[in-house]
């Protein structure tokens, strides 16, 4: 292992493995991914703040655990690259956005908190797009991250600098948030593993928030038992966070190693019918398919389920999602953190309030602050955000009745490949359209992760697993056997 290089095409499970026996020092493993940053990233642009001191200081801490015989965790030693959507204490986190530019939290999130504890190394916090409102990491205000697939096309979002820090072999783990698809998106057009737990069943607390009722942290990796096994370190109830579910988190890491063992008998699966072929191009259906194929050789039950509602969750999503972060974003007011523009003393407090946040939004995220105010005035919001809950509330049920038929949904992750930067920014619809086959678990909460199923036109294509709540260990378990059979994928060489 003298050779770095090796280092950063390793498993997380493998690094770990080296670690506790001394054949690798965390400090090792961690200039070999700094190494691999400082070589590749600015052509990927997968972080925004890479923090080297740290990160050593961190590893060397590990290594000292190490020595003075205490017992490491699974993941002790391996690197991890943050979203920067989770509050870290003294590392910059922006959430991609000029209003927060510099600021540097006073506290931990949670989810960090649990990092640190474990042993793991965090290598610095990745580009996403502005408070996760996006689907390509576009709409970033630092620029857009690239997919390591083909660099003049996207990586997916709003968690696509996460998911781009895998691909191109940065860092072994990450951490985005998913609220309409955020995590499972980009790693369906990365090649690489995404999953979102059940809502509730990872905490929130220093989430910067974008949507309060869908938001949910996660992990992402490049194999299944990487990402179960990150998930049993940031998963767990936390008293900070009143939506935290008061239960332990599923055997998830036990799940995805029978997975792997490629049996499958007496799973019922059901293929939503809704989203079989519905506006998606004939590459991923055929790589959809022929995971299908490959599941039922395993041993798996595959039926057709039926939810009629599924189709109405993109506009539903588009009046909850904004109508909560119009709300959420009105603390970034240019009065308590933050930027804060013209208070040359002649202006009025709503006059600084106002041109901070003209100056700090973009456009994609004042769109959606417009978006959900109108949808919650007056004379509208029984209309627009009442009819909306209705809907979240149908398919609700929709899910409900399919889980009594099936244990898992299945279906693509997203119905198109990576497509070209500046292609969809023109018009934000087709853009949505990113995700969606991912919205409705968001508004059901339940869980559901997306591992690489194949190659169309030479890019990843995502297969999709979705379970019931707090059934986190089926979809794992389903992810680990088509992993078994597929693979996984390694992008051209950068």
């Amino acid at each position: 292992m003298s050779e770095r290089s090796d280092l950063t095409r390793l498993t997380a499970t493998e690094i770990a493995g080296l670690v506790a026996t001394g054949e690798a020092s965390a400090v090792e493993v961690t200039r070999a991914h700094l190494d691999r940053i400082a070589a590749v990233d600015d052509r990927v642009h997968a972080f925004l703040h890479v923090d080297s001191e740290g990160a050593l200081a961190a590893a060397a801490e590990v290594d000292a655990r190490r020595a003075a015989g205490e017992e490491l965790g699974p993941l002790a030693g391996v690197p991890v690259a943050v979203k920067d959507v989770l509050t870290t204490k003294g590392v910059p986190t922006t959430v991609g956005s000029k209003i927060l530019e510099g600021w540097r939290p006073p506290y931990d999130s949670t989810i960090v908190q649990r990092l640190r504890a474990a042993g793991t190394v965090m290598l610095g916090k990745t580009n996403m797009d502005e408070f996760a409102m996006g689907s390509s990491t576009e709409y970033s205000a630092y620029g857009p991250t690239h997919n390591p697939w083909d660099l003049s096309r996207i990586p997916g979002g709003s968690g696509g600098g996460s998911s781009a820090a895998l691909a191109a072999y940065e860092a072994p783990l990450a951490i985005g948030s998913d609220t309409g698809g955020s995590i499972r998106q980009p790693g369906a057009v990365t090649g690489t593993v995404g999953a979102k737990p059940t809502y509730g069943g990872t905490s929130r607390y220093g989430l910067v928030a974008f949507s309060s009722s869908l938001d949910t942290p996660g992990p992402c990796a490049r194999n299944v038992l990487d990402a179960a096994l990150l998930h049993e370190v940031i998963g767990g109830h936390d008293p900070r966070d009143s939506t935290s579910i008061p239960q332990p988190v599923p055997d998830v890491v036990a799940a995805a190693r029978l997975g792997a063992t490629g049996d499958l008998t007496g799973v019922k699966l059901g293929i939503v019918s809704e989203f079989v072929g519905e506006g998606a191009e004939p590459g991923v259906m055929a790589a959809f398919h022929e995971s299908v194929d490959a599941l039922a050789k395993l041993g798996a039950e595959i039926v057709e389920v039926s939810c009629p509602h599924f189709r109405y969750a993109l506009p539903a999503y588009y009046l909850i999602a904004p109508s909560e972060a119009s709300s959420n974003l009105a603390r970034f007011d240019g009065v308590r953190f933050g930027l804060r523009v013209g208070d040359d003393g002649n202006r009025s407090l709503e006059e600084v309030m106002s041109l901070t946040r003209e100056a700090g939004f973009g456009a994609e995220v004042k769109r959606r602050i417009m978006l959900g105010t109108y949808a919650l005035s007056s004379g509208y919001y029984d209309a627009y955000y009442g009819q909306a809950q209705k809907v979240r509330t149908l398919i609700t049920r929709d899910f409900t009745a399919a889980f009594e038929r099936v244990d898992a949904l299945i279906s693509p992750t997203t119905p198109f490949v990576a497509f070209p930067i500046g292609a969809r920014t023109a018009d934000p619809y087709q853009m949505y359209l990113a995700d969606l086959f991912t919205i409705p678990t968001n508004l059901y909460g339940g869980p559901g992760i997306s591992v690489p199923c194949g190659l169309s036109e030479g890019l990843p294509v995502g297969f999709q697993i979705m379970a019931p709540t707090m059934a986190d260990d089926r979809m794992y378990r389903v992810a680990a056997a088509l992993e078994s059979v597929v693979g996984t994928f390694t992008p051209p060489a950068l």
